[in-house]
């Protein structure tokens, strides 16, 4: 297991380096010669697009452009990965700035309907810087705590920002500015949609997996009746869970008043579970299967029962299998709850399909921007914890 920063690289050899050399040219074509930011009268109005000169401060400008030139040699040519790493950060975090430096520039002084808002170049170079970033971080190879340090930084940073107000002129800010108390109340909707269906599927899939695996035909059935699950759209699945959760709410005593019915957060957790299931139970089965026969066959021998196997041999090893199960079905969840909202139940999918409806870019990234952030931060926590819980599961392999 690896819980250093950095691993011990050899000093990189001279020369050009492919993906740098990329990631430098899309950097510079996007900063160059696409529009940076765009400004609009209202919120659905067409916009002027401007390029990074138009858009910012002279001094915010040549600011930009200076830390560009610089930085985009150490991405072209092979660094060292930490020089990489310095310089697509930099770039990452100018272009941060730059977001809230040209929307405070191009906004009038009380106008309260104008929408400044990144283009195509800002978009397309934070993206690219972003990758830079992750590809400079996994030469480095860090352990699993800088990782979730890297992570916690990254969260601090965002929210310090976020509550200064540097971003505010922004137009998603706007209208958040708007929504501020229905926007907190839908994302713990959607965090807890997520959530709970997952917690759910790996309360009944992993004890599922773990009693149907020794059993061909139990794990055959359990395996391919979930598959077929799969394979149902999501809107579909969606739609038809309406009409018999509607029944069990109106006919069973109780029911509705545990918020059962065709309509709300019902059928999106149901649904959500469903999805779920699968992932978390093949995990769980070749998490089993991986578990060396050696090791068995000392707990055999130590006299442990079938039930002590299980729980202090079987699942230990094969946890690193299921929590990469987990992971990827929260990563998923995360993502799929958006669509929650069109079957009532609410979440992030409120904004996504109210822009949409409303021809609102801006309310669609109101929505949108949230689930990625809560999806990027699931899967960076988790494999932190899937290494961690590799190393435990080493050190029980004699």
């Amino acid at each position: 297991m690896r819980t250093g920063l950095l691993s011990a690289p050899g000093r990189p050899r001279p020369g050009v380096d492919p993906l740098g050399a990329a990631f430098a040219a899309v950097l510079g074509v996007s900063l160059l010669a696409l529009p940076l930011m765009t400004t609009r009268p209202n919120r659905i109005a067409a916009g002027t697009a401007l390029s990074a000169w138009s858009a910012l401060p002279t001094g915010a400008a040549l600011l930009l452009g200076g830390v560009v030139a610089l930085a985009l040699p150490l991405l072209a040519l092979r660094s060292a990965p930490l020089l990489r790493l310095a310089a697509a950060s930099a770039i990452l975090l100018l272009l941060g700035l730059a977001a809230g430096w040209a929307a405070d520039h191009l906004t009038a002084p009380g106008d309260r309907y104008g929408r400044v808002s990144p283009d195509a170049g800002w978009w397309l170079a934070s993206g690219t810087a972003a990758l830079a970033v992750g590809d400079a971080l996994a030469r480095m190879r860090p352990g699993p705590i800088p990782r979730i340090a890297l992570l916690a930084l990254l969260v601090a940073a965002t929210g310090l920002a976020l509550r200064t107000g540097f971003w505010d002129n922004l137009s998603v800010l706007r209208e958040y500015a708007g929504r501020s108390d229905t926007f907190g109340r839908e994302l713990r909707t959607h965090a807890a949609l997520a959530l709970t269906s997952v917690a759910a599927a790996a309360l009944i899939g992993i004890p599922a997996a773990a009693l149907a695996r020794p059993v061909p035909p139990l794990r055959a059935g359990l395996l391919t009746g979930l598959n077929v699950v799969q394979t149902v759209p999501s809107m579909a699945l969606f739609g038809m869970l309406i009409a018999p959760l509607a029944w069990i709410g109106r006919e069973v005593p109780g029911a509705s008043a545990l918020g059962i019915a065709g309509i709300g957060a019902a059928p999106a957790f149901v649904a959500l579970f469903a999805y779920a299931l699968l992932p978390v139970a093949a995990a769980t089965v070749a998490g089993l299967d991986a578990v060396p026969g050696p090791v068995r066959d000392a707990a055999r021998g130590v006299g442990m029962t079938q039930r002590q196997r299980l729980f202090q041999v079987d699942l230990p090893l094969a946890l690193p299998a299921i929590l990469t199960g987990i992971r990827i079905v929260l990563v998923q969840n995360i993502g799929l709850a958006v669509i929650a909202s069109l079957v009532g139940g609410g979440g992030l999918g409120v904004f996504v399909f109210q822009g949409i409806s409303q021809n609102a870019g801006d309310l669609v990234l109101l929505g949108a921007l949230p689930t990625v952030a809560l999806a990027t931060g699931a899967a960076v926590l988790l494999d932190a914890v899937i290494d961690l819980s590799r190393g435990r599961a080493a050190e029980r392999i004699p």
